[in-house]
């Protein structure tokens, strides 16, 4: 059988010398053999697929948990989200790899062909430190499986693929921090190691072995091995100030003890080792945050000669935690800075960016300090759901509204214009993987299309544009129907209302209707009334009632009358089901919508 195309060249690794070009030919015993070994590849994806599917149940299980941890380098609390993303994305590859296989089964797929490609995808989907710190865990494991094509899966091959994941870790880090996620892999690797020099348990097995007896000394290995990783967990304070302030043990160190739990559980087909359980960061205590950067920015390059290094010193100009991680072709970079366009302005010329990721890690702490406050902790979480929505917004009265109708807001200030890095950024905080976008603005329309071309999510930007017509459509959202069903649904809402408004004149009107200072009234892009502001705002919304079956008026925070003197001057005059609200909005007196 010749070498298959395409898997000597997947980037993410250097390549590797194969297992001869493949299978034995049939002759002189070699197609014995050739089965033989065949059989032990089958049995090695069989174990590798159910110990990362292990390993993710049980760390989803326990996610938020690991999130409440969370307060070095940042405490942002993400570090649960990020690693579950990361073996997410080798689990996908695994189940894309059996899809795309064709007639060949995973088996039939050599050891090289399969590690490369789980490595190259934990790599690009990988986000924030502890995301791409675990990658490269996943990569230096896998560089050492590919190197021994063959070879049965044993104590033997896994203490030596932990070690180089470890060294693999450490090398990506400029500057190593003890107490972390890093000792915790290093000091089991050890421990792995250890127990092969020192014949603890079964270190090699032979071919004869039964899937049964293998998956029983790897747990084994592996059980013994966690019990050093909780040790590294528990004096993590010790080592690190940032934690022993907090009050609490690392994030990442913590989550790979409960990786490591899972994978035990799956190969034993029985309950995880039991982990003890660590309470959260006090949140009147010091917490160690980032006060001068507020994005954590995550992409991945692909090109030619690229090399990590020579990007480490033009990043850490821009911010802190720097991570360039990844070979000649890939690079996967993670940055915390105010400024995450000059990050990717940096690298674009290199190769194509991809996979831009940015989390505003100033709104994450704030979520976070306010759930532990309240007692949310791991039970608090919001629920995931299937379709979320972002809506941009100015004013309390607003966020309020639409925090009651299950969107989420990012404020757009009194002119209603985020960067598109801050539309990105609040689109990858909302719990789903599909995303409707309300701009409330034709300011935003043109960065929330870049926002979305950019997101790996699933997104749709509809033509909302004023906060009062957004509302319309978010009560038409059901998070739990599709994106295209929403869409549908909130672009019919939003064609059945009329919106209008009533604000101060910035300027004298050219045509001398009148003053700077005076009232304006606008029925979208109409100006329809003008002059003393109780009149303009009955004249609009004498306008809007017409043919309407209820009428909605929101009032800014200099409106000249409040929200009781508001209704009482519209409902004296007009026949039509009204509501008015506090919208607090800082650009008009009063926003009207009609439905």
């Amino acid at each position: 059988m010749a070498e298959r195309a395409g898997a000597k060249e997947i980037a993410g690794h250097a390549p590797q010398a194969r297992w001869n070009g493949g299978w034995p030919r049939e002759g002189g015993g070699g197609f014995a053999l050739g089965l033989a070994q065949r059989g032990i590849q089958a049995e090695n994806l069989r174990r590798f697929r159910t110990a990362v599917a292990g390993a993710l149940a049980h760390l989803e299980m326990r996610r938020q948990e690991i999130n409440d941890l969370n307060v070095f380098p940042v405490a942002d609390g993400d570090t649960g989200d990020n690693m579950a993303l990361t073996l997410r994305a080798v689990l996908d590859e695994l189940d894309r790899l059996q899809a795309g296989s064709g007639e060949r089964s995973l088996a039939e797929l050599d050891r090289e062909e399969i590690v490369e490609s789980v490595a190259r995808a934990a790599l690009l989907g990988a986000r924030g430190n502890s995301g791409v710190i675990l990658s490269q865990l996943i990569r230096g494991a896998a560089e050492e499986l590919s190197s021994r094509p063959g070879e049965l899966i044993d104590p033997a091959l896994i203490g030596a693929a932990m070690l180089k994941a470890a060294n693999r870790a450490y090398e990506s880090v400029r500057e190593p921090a003890e107490g972390t996620i890093l000792t915790a892999a290093r000091e089991m690797a050890h421990q792995l190691v250890a127990d092969v020099a020192h014949g603890a348990g079964a270190a090699r097995l032979g071919a004869d072995a039964s899937a049964q007896e293998q998956d029983d000394v790897i747990a084994a290995a592996l059980e013994r091995a966690l019990g050093v990783g909780q040790e590294s967990v528990r004096r993590g304070p010790e080592l690190l100030a940032a934690l022993r302030e907090a009050g609490v043990v690392d994030a990442g160190a913590y989550g790979l003890t409960i990786i490591f739990a899972g994978v035990i559980a799956a190969l034993r087909g029985d309950q995880a080792p039991s982990l003890p359980h660590h309470a959260p960061a006090r949140i009147t205590h010091p917490q160690h945050c980032s006060s001068t950067y507020r994005y954590c920015t995550n992409f991945a390059v692909t090109g030619s000669e690229l090399s990590p290094g020579r990007f480490i010193a033009p990043l850490e100009e821009l911010g802190d935690s720097v991570l360039v991680v990844g070979d000649a072709r890939t690079l996967k970079v993670h940055v915390h800075t105010n400024d995450p366009e000059a990050a990717v302005a940096l690298l674009s010329p290199h190769g194509e960016v991809s996979r831009l990721d940015i989390a505003d890690m100033h709104a994450q702490e704030r979520e976070r300090s306010q759930r532990l406050a309240a007692g949310g902790g791991a039970n608090g979480r919001q629920q995931r759901v299937r379709c979320a929505a972002l809506a941009v917004v100015d004013g309390e009265g607003f966020v309020s509204l639409y925090d009651e109708l299950g969107v989420r807001t990012l404020r757009g200030g009194a002119t209603l214009n985020p960067s598109t890095y801050e539309l990105l950024a609040a689109i990858h905080a909302a719990d789903a993987e599909e995303v409707i976008v309300l701009p409330c603005s034709p300011n935003v329309l043109l960065a929330a299309e870049k926002a979305a071309e950019l997101s790996e999510r699933q997104v749709a930007v509809l033509p909302a544009f004023s906060q009062q017509a957004g509302v319309a459509a978010a009560l038409a959202l059901d998070r739990e129907r599709s994106l295209e069903d929403n869409r549908v649904a909130l672009a019919r809402a939003l064609a059945a209302v009329r919106c209008g408004a009533v604000g101060e004149a910035a300027r004298d009107d050219p045509q001398g209707r009148y003053r700077r200072g005076e009232a304006v009234g606008l029925i979208g892009e109409e100006t329809v009334a003008w002059g003393d502001p109780q009149r303009t705002l009955l004249a609009v919304a004498e306008r809007l009632a017409a043919d309407a079956e209820l009428l909605s008026v929101f009032c800014g925070a200099a409106a000249p009358l409040g929200s009781d003197q508001s209704e009482e001057l519209i409902a004296g005059a007009l026949a039509v089901e009204l509501e008015v609200r506090e919208g607090g909005q800082l650009a008009y007196w009063w926003l009207l919508s009609a439905e």
